[in-house]
């Protein structure tokens, strides 16, 4: 049985006090995606669990990275009340009592389930397929996907290089890229943080078996003011052929090898068409590169510093609007080809002065029963401090699923 709710997306931060930590040093992206992707992270012994009216309780001595919304596993319950096995599995975080506890909501009787039984961070489900030093890569385990490859060069200090593949027989034997090598040989930059050193920088990654975003505030290492960053991503996105598209996953990427100058390709901004698709919507040619627009906003802003609906709040209701958004292929005049899955733009201006990174808001109307995080985008680069003129809002649906 495991979760009696949904627990397909799941989100990490740097803010977990157990997360790893990103710093422009080689090797650290590898190591947050691993945990992050495939492995989990910050693993504890339960020193109890415990079920009463339909709340499970799991306690630990210390702290843990687990928040509210977050996605734990739990592991190594042998015994207890009937259908003991049926708290093994992921379970969804709905609250933390105390600061040594965490609960989710169960099924299952009342009373205390024993044995050897542990909690750590859920990862998305990706595979490491392959390796080398400092090289890594990944690919949906989903049965659902498209199943591309992204491939990761952690071998520099400040960004990291990324492609997407459609086969590999090793790390370094692949092919069908995107971005093609014609479009930037070597593939595109995600940036780590704008000083290569061990200082951590500020980080949310959010997604599902099927692909995922990543938020850096590369800026961090320089002052904790800057809190604003760029947001880049890999995954499959939600189709419009009708009968399907098997290449429909597409890869968000910066041609700038400054990491505090990554703005191009960020999927907040649609300045350039820099989100590469292996092929066509036909099943034809190479890489294809696509715009990713606002369903409503202007076009070339960016989310949170678009004066659309005005400024934030909406003097007539108070109200905050948001917009998902869609990949225009460049060379087709702009033609829709898919959706961007859980990730929201908001067509106000002014709304940094009111969200700050990690904020919560709970939907409504359509999208009431929907819990959203947000991060602080920017519009120039991350080496001042972040303002409404320079730094907006974003947010990504945490309570999930995505449409895919």
């Amino acid at each position: 049985m495991t979760s009696v709710v949904d627990t397909s997306v799941k989100y990490f931060s740097s803010l977990m006090p157990g997360a790893p930590a990103l710093s422009g040093t080689v090797g650290a992206l590898i190591n947050l995606l691993d945990a992050c992707l495939k492995d989990g992270f910050d693993l504890k012994s339960l020193t109890s669990l415990t079920v009463a009216g339909g709340v499970a309780t799991a306690a630990f001595t210390g702290t843990h990275s687990a928040q509210v919304d977050a996605v734990v596993l739990i592991a190594g319950v042998t015994g207890g009340p009937s259908g003991w096995a049926g708290l093994n599995g992921e379970q969804k975080v709905t609250g933390k009592p105390g600061a040594t506890s965490v609960t989710f909501a169960t099924s299952l009787p009342d009373g205390s389930y024993t044995g050897a039984i542990t909690m750590k961070m859920a990862p998305l489900g990706f595979a490491k397929i392959f390796s080398g030093t400092n090289l890594a890569a990944y690919q949906s385990t989903d049965p659902q996907s498209t199943k591309m490859i992204l491939r990761v060069d952690d071998t520099g200090a400040t960004t990291a290089r990324v492609v997407g593949c459609e086969q590999m027989s090793d790390i370094s034997t692949y092919s069908g890229l995107f971005p093609s090598a014609a479009q930037i040989a070597g593939g595109g930059y995600w940036t780590k943080s704008g000083s290569a050193n061990s200082t951590a920088v500020q980080w949310l990654l959010v997604g599902d078996s099927r692909g995922f975003y990543i938020h850096v505030c590369g800026g961090y290492a320089v002052s904790t003011l800057f809190t604003h960053g760029f947001t880049k991503g890999f995954g499959d996105v939600v189709v419009f052929k009708p009968g399907g598209d098997g290449y429909a996953c597409s890869l968000a990427y910066s041609t700038s090898s400054t990491a505090s100058s990554q703005v191009d390709g960020s999927l907040e901004y649609a300045q350039q068409a820099q989100h590469a698709f292996p092929r066509s919507y036909t099943g034809l040619g190479t890489s294809q590169l696509s715009y990713c627009l606002p369903y409503i906003g202007t076009a070339t802003a960016m989310s949170g510093v678009d004066t659309n609906f005005g400024s934030f709040p909406n003097p007539v209701d108070g109200s905050l609007r948001m917009s998902k958004r869609y990949y225009a292929t460049a060379t087709t005049g702009n033609a829709p080809r898919g959706e961007a899955t859980g990730i929201f733009s908001v067509p106000h201006s002014l709304v940094s002065d009111y969200f700050k990174f990690n904020d919560r808001v709970a939907g409504s109307g359509p999208l009431a029963g929907k819990n959203f995080i947000a991060v602080n985008p920017s519009n120039t680069n991350t080496t001042g401090a972040p303002t409404t003129s320079n730094a907006g809002v974003a947010f990504f649906d945490i309570t999930g699923p995505w449409t895919r």
